[in-house]
Parts: C-alpha cells; structure tokens; sequence
C-alpha cells in the first residue's frame, strides 16, 4: 500500500478487521474446526490476537472480553447456540494440521 501514510494505513486495517469480525458473527453455520481446516485460523484465534494486542500496550482485556468482542456475546453463549459436535472427518483433518499451528 505505497503511498498511503501510517494513521491512513491503520484505519483502514481496522476497518478490515471489523468487517470481518461482523462477517463472522453472521456465519454462525461456519464452524470453527471448519476454519482452522481451511485457513489455519478460527475465532478463537482472532480473539487471542486482539488481546496479545491489548496485553501490548498494557491495556486491560481479559480472554472472555476479548472472545466476546470477536463472537458478538458470551463464548458460553455462542457455543450453546452454535458449536456443532466436530464429525470425525473434521476431527482427523485438524489433528493432521495441528502441529502446523
């Protein structure tokens, strides 16, 4: 992105990120065993990397705030409403990637 300056740079990556977040507050059909198979990453991890972020610039973000920020409620929540039993082809796929993560 030459020629775009650092605060320009910035608010456009957030801008991502949120769209991203609402993108996948909305796809509750996708699992997150479904995203960790096809791109290495899953809710879980976007919400540890918003707090790796915070714990960064000593700003106060617990787990729970941060997981309930990227899901749009509480984790517990979400699970109960949307969280499907990973099949057994899900699951041997992610231990086949695991070690990749």
């Amino acid at each position: 992105m030459d020629g775009i300056d650092d605060t320009t740079r910035t608010e456009l990556e957030a801008a991502v990120f949120r769209r991203l977040v609402s993108h996948l507050q909305g796809r509750t059909d996708v699992q997150n065993i479904d995203l960790m198979n096809l791109a290495g990453f899953c809710r879980n991890c976007l919400s540890n990397w918003l707090k790796d972020a915070a714990d960064a610039r000593g700003l106060p973000l617990t787990k729970d705030q941060s997981r309930e920020h990227v899901y749009g409620m509480p984790y517990d929540e979400w699970k109960a409403r949307h969280q499907n039993e990973a099949t057994p082809e899900q699951a041997a796929s992610f231990a086949a990637r695991a070690e990749k993560h």
